[in-house]
């Protein structure tokens, strides 16, 4: 049983994930808590698996408990909520010590994703924030190379992955989630979970955003 602890200021918005959550067997929501200044606290008596903390909140935002939490609790596991998707946002929250960003825009499935994903030691980004991860990097390529970014010629790895797959490794570089890639491809969302579960074995990755940066740093994907 994975036992989760949510840290939100909008209480509406913690019963939302918790009916989300309540419908996984194998999810217990033990804890809620309004203010970051909470979670130690609540960390200590309850000892969760994963803690979901919002990023803004009055007194003690979620990237300053965030790094309290984890100076204390070194393995305490934390995903980042946040309507925010820009990339300074999400450097500070994984700054912190967070092994995951969601945005609250998420639908159940996403969610319940991300926390199984991080709760078995792996991290989650939201794909629309790796996509802005990755303009950020071509933007400090550009200036490293004084404004002009030259990608070398894209070697699909095909010598590891099927040419279905090496689409997929595309499509989520590119920021697009599962249904976006179904769609795109026309395959069903539950046969795109299939490849990503393939690609992540065959990389020896722990999840979707190491696989875009294996990728990036490989040339196996275009950079666009």
């Amino acid at each position: 049983m994975t036992k989760i602890i949510i840290v939100d200021d909008h209480q509406l918005f913690r019963e939302g994930v918790k009916r989300i959550l309540d419908f996984e067997d194998t999810f217990d929501v033990v804890a809620e808590g309004d203010d970051g200044k909470d979670v130690i606290q609540l960390y200590e008596e309850y000892n969760p698996d994963v803690v979901l903390m919002d990023i803004n909140m009055p007194q003690k935002n979620g990237v300053e408990a965030t790094a309290e939490l984890l100076e204390k609790y070194a393995d305490a596991k934390v995903i980042m909520l946040s309507i925010h998707d820009d990339e300074s946002y999400v450097s500070h929250a994984l700054k912190s010590g967070a092994l995951g960003y969601m945005l609250k825009e998420m639908d159940a499935d996403e969610i319940v994703e991300a926390i199984k994903i991080v709760a078995s030691g792996g991290s989650y980004l939201h794909p629309k924030v790796t996509k802005n991860l990755v303009a950020e990097y071509r933007r400090l390529s550009e200036r490293e190379n004084k404004g002009s970014f030259h990608q070398t010629e894209i070697r699909r790895p095909f010598h590891l992955l099927t040419k279905r797959e090496c689409e997929v490794l595309q499509l989520l570089t590119d920021g697009q989630s599962n249904r976006a890639i179904g769609e795109t491809l026309y395959i069903s969302e539950k046969t795109v979970k299939n490849h990503v579960s393939s690609i992540l074995q065959k990389m020896n990755v722990n999840d979707r955003t190491q696989a875009v940066v294996t990728a990036i740093k490989n040339g196996w994907v275009e950079v666009r």
